[in-house]
């Protein structure tokens, strides 16, 4: 049995040993990883998020330890995230003219330099807060072009048949960062100071650049634009907008991520104010987010088809808003802790789901330009959510706030839920068609792929029973 034959794993999975079923389970959640390039993007990448949990902890901390203000530390969230909205319909265009490893190479590189730069400033005594927003808005502007980019590049690791098991293990990667990087940067903060999490960010960024280089990826056949920019930027927005499955799924994630998403930029606030902590309490926190959201997305690592991965967000987001309003009235530590375990979990499958779907309804020559859509939607409506969420704390308080962006997830849930029915048939062709353009066999992409089953959120959401 050849360890590159995906048939392969996916008919040991059917074996009556419950030995070898353990065995073939194990394979089919971690069957991304038979790849080599795979495999050196994973261990790179985890290297670096650790690093860069660890910058995100203490930068949040040394902004509000520096001005005591919630207002601030939505500001500065403000300033890293909206060139993500701005500039990555660019950084679109450019992951589909060129070649994307080495877009994410040069990306990757920046952010290395930029890292440097805050632990510099921070080590040396001399940071000011505008500094601070200055390299994070810096650091934004390569994230705009990152993240297209790096997205479109998994299936050039992978394939088409192993891409949702990438997306999932990728997320599974980024969120076993969160845990461990915040737990590091709150000791770290404490006793020795941020700088020196700024520093390890920067050191860290080593890894993934190494095992960008060290790749093998066959050249990838980039059409010949006759078109302007502005009219290959456009043409991926007509394409969005006229898809209604992935318009739906976009729309659904820019709403959560404007009003429930910023609960993170508050939770300094929460840390010191509401459970009288200081940065270790921090990052319990944002590691307890981390631990939901690893599980999520090793939950949806050790799925094999599409088969109501779209019931999944609409219960996920509802399950995320429930979390967060539930959390946003806890005053004791512990419990605050465990409520943030099924949100990370909630907000991860919803993600991590909607990431899947829209790429499995996408072609190729659109995948660079419709991933900036979705980032545009996923990491730039965060900064006005977290402009927003630091300014309506500020009157009414970090807890009223994070409950009303809870109330704006559930009700995105309901909307989305009930427009499912109708979404159904055009996202059924859309991935019999990208399966069939793609060589992929069609076998686990059935009519009923995005089967959808009449709305059960609150009873049947799979973070719902982990919680409430």
């Amino acid at each position: 049995m050849s360890e590159d034959d995906p048939s392969a794993v996916t008919e040991g999975a059917a074996t009556g040993n419950g030995g070898a079923r353990r065995t073939s389970r194990g394979a089919v959640m971690f069957r991304a990883l038979r790849y080599r390039n795979f495999q050196l993007f994973f261990g790179g990448q985890l290297i670096s998020l650790i690093g860069t949990w660890m910058d995100t902890i203490a930068e949040a901390w040394l902004v509000y330890r520096l001005t005591g203000s919630s207002l601030m530390l939505g500001t500065v969230a403000f300033a890293g995230q909206i060139p993500v909205f701005l500039l990555a319909p660019l950084g679109g265009m450019v992951a589909d003219r060129l070649d994307r490893r080495k877009v994410v190479i040069a990306t990757q590189t920046s952010s290395m330099i930029l890292a440097g730069i805050l632990a510099a400033l921070t080590l040396s005594g001399r940071v000011k807060v505008w500094e601070v927003a200055a390299l994070a808005s810096s650091m934004g502007v390569v994230n705009a072009f990152d993240i297209p980019a790096r997205q479109a590049f998994l299936v050039e690791m992978v394939g088409r048949e192993d891409l949702m098991n990438a997306i999932a293990l990728n997320s599974s990667m980024f969120n076993g960062a969160r845990v461990i990087g915040p737990a590091i940067a709150g000791i770290l903060v404490a006793y020795i100071g941020e700088g020196w999490c700024f520093f390890a960010n920067s050191v860290s960024y080593i890894a993934v650049i190494a095992g960008l280089l060290m790749m093998r990826i066959e050249p990838r056949a980039i059409e010949e634009h006759l078109t302007s920019a502005i009219d290959h930027i456009a043409e991926g927005f007509r394409f969005v907008h006229s898809t209604a499955p992935i318009w739906a799924l976009l729309l659904l994630l820019g709403l959560v991520s404007l009003v429930a998403m910023p609960y993170s930029v508050l939770m300094p606030v929460f840390a010191a104010k509401i459970l009288h902590g200081n940065a270790q309490t921090l990052g319990e926190l944002m590691g307890a987010t981390g631990i939901g959201a690893l599980t999520g997305a090793l939950v949806l690592a050790s799925r094999t088809g599409l088969k109501g991965l779209s019931h999944w967000v609409a219960n996920s987001c509802a399950g995320f808003g429930l979390a967060l309003i539930l959390f946003s009235f806890s005053h004791w530590r512990i419990i605050s802790i465990v409520l943030l375990v099924p949100a990370g979990f909630s907000m991860m499958v919803q993600m991590a789901s909607s990431n899947t779907l829209i790429q499995a309804m996408v072609p190729d020559r659109l995948r660079g330009r419709t991933m900036a859509v979705y980032s545009m939607m996923f990491m730039g409506m965060a900064p006005v959510g977290s402009f927003l969420a630091g300014a309506i704390a500020d009157r009414i308080g970090a807890q009223w706030t994070v409950a009303l962006g809870g109330i704006g997830a559930l009700a995105g849930a309901f909307f989305f839920s009930r427009k499912l029915p109708q979404l159904r048939v055009e996202a059924r062709e859309l991935i019999l068609a990208q399966a069939t353009a793609g060589g992929e066999p069609a076998g686990n992409m059935t009519s009923r792929a995005l089967e959808v089953q009449p709305p059960q959120v609150a009873k049947n959401s799979p973070v719902a029973s982990k919680q409430v």
